[in-house]
């Protein structure tokens, strides 16, 4: 069928229930998280492709604080060099990172630079939401693309103004969190789900044979610490975190409308309707025709304008019933019948959305 040249792609859809997953890959522990670090910094030697000074003054000012620094005494000077870009330095400090541990970084050019490819990132400090700085960022950029340009052609190939540096900053500042301190900790579902919590309440208190695990709302699941016995929190979530839930989601269709991609999930359910779809195609055509006088005679060569317009009505699926499905493969078995394109796949299930009769979140990008 014309619809599975669509990438449909649905999950377990022989099952009526998901596969059993860790826990771990359901929640986010409560205090085990990054934190964003931003710096501004300065890369140098570019091949001829930095800054245009005159575009870009921060780079003059930065270029010129770094050089201060290093004893240079660049006051009254006037310099153009075009081999040098300022710079955002962006990274992610990881939970429990500690002093001398390495974290990767990621450089994008903010001013008119045309490339990073073989540039260097100077020193540069990297600081939190606090303002206080708890990394360093410094060494050579491997860049994500490439450019080349001639005097009538130019081509570019990826995003050669962004690169990053792998282990390129040293955490110099550890974040202060007493984590073996803590008398609970809570797990945040990333799908909060009243079923799916329940269930890892049961598995939990299963697991300690007792009441170690309270279920507080769809999206949170505390557990005691105290109440598991274990040595610190560390051991009680390094047992908790491996333990297998079977988790339930929401039925759900996501459309991409630019690819024409239509992912369906394993409880897309469908009520019984009919459908009818057709398209209208609209065709205008010019014919100019050259009008000339005789040999010979007065007159000027004019053009006159031509054209024909006519609107076509393609026959379309006619009105075509879809049966009440109760699977998944009975889902797409009933649209692939339609016989469509996956660009009127799209509409139709908008359509069938709309008249109540898809039983799914319909989802559309």
């Amino acid at each position: 069928m014309r619809f599975l040249l669509a990438v449909l792609i649905w999950a377990l859809a022989g099952m009526a229930v998901a596969a059993p997953i860790r826990i771990k890959d359901l929640v986010e522990f409560d205090g085990v998280r990054g934190n964003d670090l931003v710096g501004y910094g300065l890369v140098v030697g570019l091949n001829g492709t930095g800054d245009g000074i005159r575009n870009a003054p921060f780079t003059e000012e930065i270029m010129s604080n770094i050089l201060e620094r290093l004893g240079v005494n660049v006051t009254g000077e006037s310099f153009r060099p075009k081999n040098v870009a300022a710079v955002f330095v962006t990274a992610t400090l990881p939970p429990f990172a500690r002093a001398g541990s390495q974290i990767d970084v990621t450089v994008s050019a903010i001013g008119d630079a045309k490339s990073l490819l073989g540039g260097t990132l100077v020193m540069t400090p990297l600081n939190a939401a606090d303002g206080e700085i708890y990394a360093v960022a410094q060494g050579t950029i491997i860049a994500g693309g490439a450019s080349a340009e001639g005097q009538a052609a130019s081509v570019v190939q990826g995003v050669p103004t962004s690169g990053s540096i792998p282990s390129g900053a040293r955490v110099e500042r550890e974040i202060a969190f007493d984590f073996g301190g803590l008398n609970a900790v809570r797990l945040a579902l990333r799908s909060p789900d009243f079923t799916t919590a329940g269930r890892i309440e049961q598995v939990i208190n299963t697991e300690f044979g007792r009441a170690v695990a309270v279920m507080t709302d769809a999206g949170t699941v505390a557990v005691n610490i105290g109440a598991t016995r274990m040595g610190s929190p560390a051991h009680a979530l390094g047992r908790i975190e491996n333990l297998l839930v079977e988790p339930e989601r929401r039925a759900r269709v996501v459309v991409d409308q630019r690819s024409g991609t239509i992912v369906m999930g394993s409880d897309v359910r469908i009520s019984r309707v009919a459908v009818s779809q057709g398209n209208l195609t609209l065709r205008i055509e010019e014919q100019p025709v050259v009008v000339q006088p005789n040999p010979f005679a007065e007159g000027d060569t004019v053009v006159v304008p031509r054209s024909s317009a006519g609107i076509e009505e393609e026959p379309g699926i006619g009105m075509a019933e879809i049966n009440e499905a109760s699977s998944l493969s009975e889902v797409v078995a009933g649209l692939n019948a339609l016989g469509v394109s996956p660009r009127d796949m799209i509409d139709i299930l908008k359509s069938i959305n709309a008249a109540g009769a898809l039983h799914a979140e319909f989802v559309v990008h």
